[in-house]
């Protein structure tokens, strides 16, 4: 899809989806498009807003504007380095903003940190907050974060690529509090809400084209300005690709066939299934959750017998540490399993167990949780 006449029901397929997500942001009005991952949505946020604050950058490129400063917190997607190298604004440029032990940004550092950046003779542009880091699954204060960013006029955008699905949940859209404040939202289907992959949704509150404004190229053999309909319907110059593939029509689809309710019961019982493993884990001897999940996220050590009673040692740490790579290994060769870990700051490596699949039992649960007994309780 690129123009109204090559796509026509898909575009407007895509007005449709777009709309409801924003509504389910809280605003009236905006903008989007769907892209080829949470990467490209964040890189599409930091460059739009670079554009709102200096529109000539499109043409007289970064040497003829101020030297850039984005904010994010140290648990924010890597994405948002790959964005600032990508758009030659550059890793130094980016200010990254303490969080507390459950991995989210602290809104006092966040306006240290824009006041250093000032004190420096930057120009503060974008700050990231996070919903759903990739880790923990911590959720960013986004109301005291947005009066930050409202005091020192930058633009917020909330990278809830993982989180943002909570947004269905009645019980759970709370964690998103203030969202409706930011000015761009990175929005992922394809990960808590199981569309088909790829399905990234970037949102902009802006309605005035400057999604638009910011991309076109006006390229006289697909955008001619004397078309027979509005050439508004016309999406392919709001990207940075021009043709796309039909993405909004794998969630749509999928929304049609399970309904909002249904989406809804998807969502409470990802969370539902994480608080019962959670509680499983508590029960089992040698099992410690790093923290207490907030989101679907559960982190989690499993302490063979032989390091039990051993946390006082110098090196337990480091035992400690090499347990899940060996689990993990052993798994994989077995063919029973597969699930991620890793280190995080000063903490050893540890298991991170996501549940999302609606076709997962309790039965799987017990069952995840006995392989990694089995396979570790000789190390």
């Amino acid at each position: 899809m690129y123009t109204y006449e090559i796509a026509p029901v898909f575009v407007l397929m895509e007005e449709v989806v777009l709309r409801k997500l924003r509504e389910l942001i809280g605003w009236e009005k905006g903008d989007g498009i769907f892209c080829p991952g949470g990467s490209i949505s964040n890189m599409y946020a930091m460059n739009v807003a670079r554009y709102h604050c200096f529109p000539d950058c499109k043409q007289k490129g970064n040497w003829a504007i101020p030297k850039l400063a984005a904010f994010t917190s140290r648990e924010c997607h890597y994405s948002i380095q790959k964005g600032v190298a990508f758009l030659g604004i550059g890793t130094d440029n980016i200010y990254l903003v303490a969080v507390d032990e459950k991995g989210k940004m602290i809104p006092a550092d966040l306006e240290k940190q824009i006041n250093q950046a000032k004190s420096e003779g930057a120009f503060p542009f974008f700050v990231n907050a996070t919903c759903g880091t990739t880790v923990l699954g911590a959720f960013d204060p986004l109301a005291e974060i947005a009066d930050v960013c409202e005091r020192h006029r930058i633009w917020l955008h909330v990278d809830a690529a993982w989180g943002g699905s909570a947004l269905l949940s009645q019980r759970h859209r709370h964690l998103l509090d203030g969202i409706k404040r930011a000015d761009s939202v990175a929005w992922n289907p394809h990960k808590m809400l199981m569309t088909g992959l790829q399905c990234s949704a970037f949102l902009l509150r802006d309605s005035s084209g400057m999604l638009q404004r910011c991309h076109c190229a006006k390229a006289t053999y697909l955008f001619q300005t004397d078309k027979f309909y509005d050439m508004a319907y016309d999406r392919g110059d709001q990207t940075i690709q021009c043709g796309r593939k039909v993405d909004c029509f794998k969630l749509w689809l999928m929304w049609k066939a399970n309904g909002t309710a249904g989406l809804e019961r998807r969502v409470d019982r990802a969370f539902a299934f994480t608080r019962y493993l959670a509680d499983e884990i508590k029960k089992r001897e040698g099992f410690q959750l790093v923290v207490e999940p907030e989101f679907i996220n559960l982190c989690f050590w499993y302490v063979p017998p032989s390091l039990r009673g051993q946390e006082g040692c110098d090196d337990y740490s480091v035992r400690l540490g090499k347990v899940a790579p060996v689990i993990k290994e052993r798994m994989v060769k077995k063919g029973s399993m597969m699930v991620g870990y890793q280190p995080l700051g000063n903490r050893a490596n540890f298991f991170r167990q996501i549940v999302t699949n609606p076709a997962v039992t309790k039965k799987d649960l017990d069952f995840f949780l006995d392989e990694i007994e089995r396979l570790g309780r000789d190390l």
